[in-house]
């Protein structure tokens, strides 16, 4: 007879976990082991871009190879993200030798320590354990965290309108519907044709296309600027039910930590002036995954349609025939200013504020922003993307008339553990972010509101 599990909470803040894998498995767990402080050493030949983009901003430490023994010197926990049975057990046995427990991904019965499905809720962290089967394991793990989200009435109880089970698909839409194609697609409903649902339609279940074929759905979901809490409701139920998500590498890494252990993750990460996959690769994944039956869901961090290419995967499904959902996100050009405590509008201060990709520099012949326009402004100016060409940027800013003593602000990683704001003004700004080593993703805002607020 097989024992139960023994629960525990592992304090890992400055502890040695060692991930050996560098794939999708270990795309999912890491983030929630940098979440717990975790010094993380990932060993495996190669990264997919996501943990690329942790390596290179200090996150974690890797090395290039395959593992050896001494790998786990000093190490208090190890996950074998791997799916070679040969190899996962040699990590393990050697982990078994030093009394480390060790996780597998290829073989929860070989392994000594199992993953919970875990839901956060502010400092509340709920883990689930199945008895061995995952599935179950997320079940109970989504009715709590339902519970959870429940807000109470004022006298304390649960109030008895909830909210929609995840498994039956969201309520009628009261708002307006923008479609195109034939019909609007809510449900089970078998329209022929194409048919793409944007806006607060609702969309559950497969489409019945012409000629008898299956086709699954597509949601272009906004993750937020960072902070997982910060994805909306619609979108987290998507998630749930996603057979296949795409995710970006802005996206929050613990949203990936809860999904089913059978949905497929795709890393779409579009790593500033590195690896990337085409855009047309991934629209062409989202309309492949959806024709074969899958609920695909898109992840990009923010908005999608907030310099997310949300409209183009969107055209290229409507091509294809495959219906889509579109479910806004919290951009980080309004999040990250917030989180560093600065309203882009402000009674008496802004009256407006300007949101501009700063990805290409101003002289570019493929830039399509008027810098000299955006000079004579006298609102708040938010550049994302920008923190490259940051000294193109500001220098164009002040030789078409804006002050150099303009007040400036960068905020990187917004709404995470790892935000770092920093506050100077137009004309040193670019010099003071390079000499603090500020990395993207980062927000810059310009204008008086960065000010507004100091007290």
């Amino acid at each position: 007879m097989t024992s139960n599990p023994y629960p525990l909470g592992l304090r890992l803040d400055g502890r040695r976990v060692v991930v050996v894998g560098g794939g999708a498995v270990a795309t999912r767990r890491v983030p929630a082991l940098l979440d717990a402080g975790a010094d993380v050493l990932l060993v495996a030949p190669e990264l997919t871009p996501a943990l690329r983009a942790r390596v290179d901003a200090g996150r974690l430490h890797w090395v290039a190879r395959w593992f050896v023994p001494e790998d786990l010197d000093g190490a208090w926990l190890v996950q074998v993200a791997i799916d070679d049975p040969m190899a996962a057990a040699s990590v393990s046995a050697v982990a078994a030798e030093r009394r480390i427990f060790c996780v597998r991904a290829d073989d929860r019965t070989a392994a000594t320590a199992w993953t919970p499905a875990v839901t956060r809720h502010g400092p509340v962290t709920v883990a689930v354990l199945g008895g061995g089967d995952p599935r179950r394991a997320m079940t109970v793990r989504d009715a709590i965290r339902d519970l959870l989200a429940v807000r109470l009435a004022p006298d304390g109880t649960v109030p008895t309108h909830r909210r929609p089970d995840a498994s039956t698909g969201p309520t009628a839409s009261t708002g307006p519907t923008a479609t195109t194609g034939t019909a609007a697609w809510t449900g089970t409903a078998a329209p022929t044709g194409t048919t793409v649902t944007t806006g607060t339609a609702a969309s559950t279940g497969t489409t019945a296309m012409a000629g008898g074929r299956r086709t699954g759905r597509v949601a272009l979901v906004g993750a937020g600027p960072g902070d997982p809490e910060l994805i909306t409701v619609k979108g987290w139920r998507l998630l749930t039910e996603a057979d296949v998500v795409v995710a970006d590498r802005l996206v929050p890494g613990l949203l990936l930590d809860e999904l089913r252990p059978d949905v497929e993750l795709v890393d779409a990460s579009k790593i500033p002036y590195g690896p990337s996959r085409a855009q047309e690769e991934i629209n062409q994944i989202l309309v492949d995954r959806a024709l074969a039956g899958a609920v695909v869901v898109r992840l990009k961090g923010g908005d999608p349609y907030v310099f997310g290419r949300g409209g183009e995967e969107l055209l290229a499904c409507a091509a294809a025939g495959v219906p889509v959902t579109v479910v806004p996100g919290v951009t980080s050009s309004i999040a990250a200013p917030a989180a560093a405590g600065i309203p882009v509008t402000h009674r008496g201060v802004a009256h407006e504020f300007t949101v501009v990709s700063g990805h290409l520099a101003p002289d570019s012949p493929a830039s399509l922003v008027r810098w000299d326009a955006l000079a004579g402004l006298r609102g708040t100016l938010v550049v994302l993307m920008g923190l490259k060409n940051l000294a193109a940027i500001t220098a164009t800013l002040i030789a078409h008339g804006r002050s150099p003593q303009t007040p400036a602000a960068v905020v990187q990683e917004a709404t995470t553990g790892t935000q770092r704001v920093l506050r100077s003004t137009l004309g040193a700004v670019a010099a003071d972010a390079l000499a603090a080593d500020l990395r993207p993703p980062a927000v810059v805002v310009l204008g008086d509101v960065v000010n507004t607020l100091d007290v």
